[in-house]
Formats: structure tokens, sequence, C-alpha cells
């Protein structure tokens, strides 16, 4: 039987709140498995002295349903700030998709309508100040579950959109994940103008055999 999934607290918040900062800022991207479309990444601030209900809500967006996605994505906008960074698919293919992670990142705090005093990053070192990268940080901190799930969210509207544009993929079940019928749809067609030219499956679906 699998063990539960962690529920994630705000200890590396309260430390950083406890330390002078005024808001704590949590990082997260979606999008780095995916042969199509852009990755994205989300940062979402959280106030010291003050607590919202969806704090006790949020997961990792990996083990929420699309639904519980949608309402507590959109709790977090109304309520706190928040903003969205992207790498386009030129953009992974050129640089590479871990520079690209960072890329997004940086470009969402370009975004944020306020400047944190300390950022939690899942996993990834940033050039910036006072970063804390937590492994598994979208199941172990508040803020960046809520990044993770408003990055998912705003990441999948955008691939139904893509969906629309170039039908035959299924971008709008897959995501541009690698499913089998996404391999399936990628060897018949060919790769379309936004899958990732730089990933093997996509680099082999172009050969001309």
């Amino acid at each position: 039987m699998a063990a539960p999934a962690p529920v994630p607290t705000l200890r590396f918040e309260r430390e950083a709140w406890e330390a002078g900062a005024e808001w704590v800022a949590g990082v997260d991207e979606v999008g780095v498995g995916p042969l199509a479309g852009p990755v994205a990444a989300a940062v979402v601030a959280l106030p010291r002295g003050r607590r919202f209900r969806w704090y006790a809500e949020v997961r990792d967006s990996k083990v929420l349903t699309g639904a519980a996605r949608d309402r507590l994505a959109a709790a977090i906008r109304e309520s706190v700030p928040w903003a969205i960074g992207w790498a386009t698919v030129e953009e992974i293919d050129r640089i590479g998709i871990l520079p690209a992670r960072r890329l997004c990142m940086l470009r969402a705090f370009e975004q944020l309508a306020v400047r944190p005093g300390a950022v939690i990053s899942d996993a990834l070192d940033l050039p910036l100040p006072n970063v804390r990268p937590v492994i598994d940080g979208d199941a172990l901190s508040v803020a960046v579950a809520a990044a993770s799930i408003v990055a998912k969210v705003a990441r999948d509207a955008v691939m139904v959109e893509l969906c629309a544009r170039y039908p035959g993929y299924g971008f709008c079940r897959n995501k541009g994940y690698p499913t089998a019928e996404h391999r399936q749809r990628l060897a018949e067609r060919g790769p379309s103008p936004v899958h990732r030219k730089s990933y093997a499956p996509v680099a082999q679906a172009a050969l001309p055999w």
C-alpha cells in the first residue's frame, strides 16, 4: 500500500518570517518532462501574520485532481501576490531544460508585485537573495505547493489552446507529456512546431525513415 502524500506545512516559511521577512515566496516550475509546449514557473508570496483557509488544502499539484487544482488556483490568485514566467519551446531547445527552468522562474519573479524577503525553491538554486532550495518542496512547503498549483493550471490552459491549434496529438489530454497515445501520434504525424526537437523521442520522430 502506497504511503500517503506528505502534507505541506509552513515550517520553512515560519523560519523566514521569524528571521525578519515580511513576504516569503515559493517558486516551482511545471512542464519539464513533456515533449511539447513551454515550461512554466509560478511564484506565490505569503505574508507574515496572515493565514488563509487554502493553506490547509494545498498539496503538490501532481496529487490533486484537475477540479481541485482549478479551485485552489483561483483561491490563491485572489488572496496573495503571484506571477507566472515562461520559457518557450525554442528557448528549451536552444539552451536546454535546466537553464530554461531557471529562466522561467526568474521571469516569474520579475512580474511579482512584491519583493520577497526570502524564497523557497523546489530544489533548484537561483541567483536571488535568500533562496532556500528544498528537495520535494512542492510536497513540503505551503508556498511552493501553491506555486506548483498555479503553474500547473496556467500551463494546462496553454496546452489546451495548443491542442486546438495543432490537433491530432492529444494535447488536451496529455498536456504534452509522453503518454503512449502521444508517442504513437508523434510517430505517425511527425513533430509539430511546438514539439521540443532537443528531446530524443521528438528528434527520432523527425528522422526521414
